[in-house]
């Protein structure tokens, strides 16, 4: 039997299987993060919220007891169906929403430096005038 000497061109498709077997389960493994930087009276809190399945299950956060900020990423590990936030003014009573945005399917962003999802907000509440800024950007982590 005849055997022709190995091509080096042979070995190329083998070899990127090897490499891609590698690169793809830390591609799938990213999960999409909304990281938000809220301020409010001079203090400043970096927020982080996962996708959930079920919005109702997501609780404001109390931020110096005169805001409370909620933000609401409904989607799975891989993919983000949209986000909500809502901004409310803490009254004596109960709290009342002052501002509330949705993103549909928004897109997520490798680099820790990425665009802003959101922009800059500034949310004034009826008490005072107290001012709340914030600003949300989607980004995709690995775990």
């Amino acid at each position: 039997m005849l055997r022709l000497p190995a091509l080096p061109g042979k070995r190329l498709p083998a070899l990127l299987i090897a490499i891609a077997s590698f690169i793809m389960p830390a591609m799938a493994a990213a999960t999409p993060l909304l990281r938000c930087k809220v301020e409010q009276g001079g203090i400043l809190k970096s927020l982080e919220f996962s996708p959930v399945t079920d919005p109702y299950l997501v609780k404001a956060i109390d931020i110096n007891g005169r805001f409370r900020f909620k933000a609401v990423v409904v989607g799975s590990a891989r993919h983000v169906d949209y986000v909500k936030i809502y901004t409310y003014s803490q009254l004596s009573r109960q709290p009342m929403l002052m501002h509330e945005s949705e993103y549909i399917a928004p897109l997520t962003s490798k680099a820790s430096s990425a665009a802003s999802l959101t922009g800059v907000n500034r949310v004034y509440s009826p008490d005072l005038e107290r001012e709340l800024i914030y600003e949300c950007t989607l980004l995709e982590t690995a775990p």
